[in-house]
């Protein structure tokens, strides 16, 4: 008799588990690791599973994400900033942006634009020019170039500066030969204006190499762009004198160490290093003269020190 109920109870506890598998109630140990990951991951029962109509792509590093689909993401305002911030040839490098077919021709030669009737050159970006017709590279011959400058003076993009050329993105669209800048090499000292100094050059440079001063390491492109030191209209072009630092002697055989001689920008990018230059100055070996006329309303931002530096930067 006992043994027939304990054939009943077995019976109707297999009969249970066989209707809880089919109904769903009960999971195997498997499964219900991973109905728990699931779970874990915002998965719910009551949801359908989702349904991915696009194939996967592949991953790419943040630098060759495609901007159209970060673009999506951010507002008007911040494309506007990014676009006029950013160069659009920003991934561009040497196997890219640059037909390395033109220079198998000739070799490495450079070409000059001529000089447009009407078009103002300021000194500086005329002794580029004029250095580089002097030298072995130069040819008058486009179609053996290599490299291609502009006769366009692009050195100084400050639209408060005397020496901003106008109405540049017109100008250089209307080249015959830019091609979107290939095999071209920009040249800029100034760029943006008072007190953002973006580095805005007021046109796209496309693929165009940049021969610049003062670039940020955000728009620097590596082995592609080319950091160039911030010199005055007062440089040499070629020659001059034997430097003075000689058999590694330190210090030098000169009675200056250090000098620099500019605005203080009281406000904007700039103002906190150019600030902080007088504890430095020490008016023997060392000169870091800086002056706080700059701008219309320089007066408003001025502090204790102003009528001191301004007094001994016009000395």
């Amino acid at each position: 008799m006992q043994a027939k109920k304990r054939y009943l109870i077995l019976l109707s506890a297999g009969a249970c588990l066989v209707l809880l598998f089919y109904l769903g109630g009960v999971t195997l140990p498997a499964a219900s690791r991973s109905r728990h990951d699931r779970s874990r991951h915002g998965y719910r029962p009551d949801q359908p599973w989702p349904h991915f109509s696009d194939p996967l792509h592949l991953f790419l590093p943040l630098d060759q994400t495609d901007t159209e689909e970060y673009n999506l993401h951010i507002s008007p305002r911040q494309k506007r900033d990014v676009n006029t911030s950013v160069y659009k040839g920003k991934r561009c490098r040497m196997d890219s942006c640059f037909d390395f077919s033109q220079c198998q021709k000739s070799g490495f030669k450079v070409y000059v634009y001529p000089q447009q009737k009407g078009e103002k050159i300021a000194e500086s970006y005329q002794n580029i020019l004029s250095t580089i017709e002097g030298s072995r590279f130069y040819t008058s011959d486009p179609g053996q170039a290599c490299l291609f400058i502009l006769s366009l003076d692009t050195l100084d993009r400050d639209q408060l500066s005397p020496q901003y050329v106008h109405n540049l993105k017109t100008k250089v669209q209307n080249l015959p030969l830019w091609n979107d800048g290939r095999n071209h090499l920009i040249f800029n000292l100034y760029s943006g204006t008072w007190p953002d100094y973006t580095e805005d050059l007021g046109f796209d440079i496309g693929q165009a190499m940049l021969a610049k001063a003062s670039i940020s390491t955000e728009n620097f492109r590596p082995h592609f762009d080319v950091s160039i030191p911030l010199f005055s209209k007062e440089h040499l072009r070629t020659g001059g004198e034997r430097g003075f630092l000689k058999y590694n002697t330190i210090p030098p055989f000169r009675k200056y160490m250090l000098v620099f001689k500019g605005k203080r920008y009281l406000t904007g990018i700039g103002s906190d290093t150019r600030n902080a230059l007088h504890h430095v100055h020490n008016a023997e070996d060392v000169v870091l003269l800086t002056t706080c006329k700059h701008g219309k309303d320089w007066q408003k931002h001025k502090d204790a020190r102003c009528d001191k530096d301004n007094a001994e930067y016009d000395k």
